[in-house]
């Protein structure tokens, strides 16, 4: 098992970490696999992804045969802990909710808060010895943006998530409107507005065209820097989300049952990314979905590149340069 393995250990009033760099974990037994000496951890949840996990601090583990051996407690806690890192891909929108959501505890104080009674306590800021019956070191992953209920204690399921979700930012509207349920009602479109790659580069048509189609249009974007809580309450009053591939349609948390989830899929063979991300999160949310890959005419990059490029003609020899190439191209060079 590597370094970034997830380890439970656990003991009656036997774990202890002290103020060291990397923070040390001493206790008299170790769940969950076996342990020679001591090790270090990164508490992270995207154990996979080796450019994320280089920047995730370490913690170490270590057998001390007995609770007297390990340090003297400064401070006994009476519950469990969870301990976790910061790092990886923290401050993007999509990685926030699937990897760390609650390290941010100002930009998303709400749902911290329903996670927990007790302080988040900083390790790196503390000088004393604290003991817990019980440690989780490192947090589990099911999928991006999805719940394996399955692998969940109770069954819970992504919806249970996002019921949890809003409830913790008191959402109003729990279903999206039918047609024709309310005479003179008109269901409401978000047009997820980007600022920077990816963006539509024809707002005022596309406004002007759902209107027509007797859709109440709201453009907006969540910049990193948006009040959470209000973003979320503008969401929620919606009954369909569009926008091109990209973190903004992680905001599908804050729509009601029902509502539909249009994704615009940029050139470059994205589609089975795009809806990994965000077409299969939203189906298993209770959410309707549809996808919509765009043409050449229809791309940004069509005033960049000859038609004969390599970028139209054969975009799979684009991806086998890696990621880097890839993004560089069709994510950061592409409007809509």
């Amino acid at each position: 098992m590597g370094s970034s393995d997830v380890w439970t250990v656990s003991m009656d009033n036997s774990i202890r970490t002290d103020d060291r760099t990397p923070p040390l974990f001493s206790a008299p037994e170790l769940t969950g696999g076996a342990l020679c000496g001591a090790r270090n951890l990164k508490p992270y949840a995207r154990k996979a992804d080796p450019t994320a996990m280089a920047n995730v601090k370490e913690v170490s583990v270590r057998l001390t045969g007995s609770a007297e051996a390990a340090p003297a407690c400064a401070i006994n806690h009476t519950v469990p802990a969870v301990v976790f890192a910061h790092g990886g891909y923290m401050g993007n929108y999509f990685h926030d909710f699937a990897d760390l959501i609650i390290w941010w505890l100002f930009k998303y104080r709400n749902i911290v808060e329903k996670l927990t009674r007790y302080e988040i306590i900083d390790l790196d800021k503390k000088d004393r010895v604290f003991c817990y019956p019980h440690v989780l070191i490192g947090l589990h992953s099911h999928d991006d943006l999805k719940v394996d209920s399955a692998r969940t204690p109770n069954g819970y399921s992504t919806a249970d998530y996002t019921k949890f979700i809003r409830m913790a930012y008191s959402l109003k509207r729990e279903s999206a409107i039918r047609m024709g349920e309310q005479a003179g009602e008109k269901p409401r479109l978000l047009l997820i507005a980007r600022k920077g790659t990816r963006k539509f580069t024809n707002v005022k048509e596309i406004v002007r065209m759902a209107e027509e189609l007797s859709y109440e249009v709201v453009v907006a974007d969540a910049k990193f820097e948006a009040n959470v809580s209000e973003y979320a309450a503008t969401v929620n009053s919606c009954d369909v989300m569009l926008g091109v591939h990209g973190s903004g349609l992680t905001n599908f948390f804050f729509l009601p049952t029902n509502a539909v989830v249009i994704q615009v899929v940029p050139l470059g063979n994205l589609e089975g990314m795009a809806k990994y991300d965000y077409g299969d999160p939203p189906m298993a949310d209770e959410l309707h979905y549809l996808q919509y890959t765009i043409s050449q005419e229809e791309s940004t990059l069509s005033e960049q590149y000859p038609r004969d490029d390599p970028v139209f003609r054969g975009p799979d020899s684009i991806h086998k340069l890696g990621w880097l190439a890839m993004a560089n191209i069709y994510l950061k060079k592409q409007n809509v």
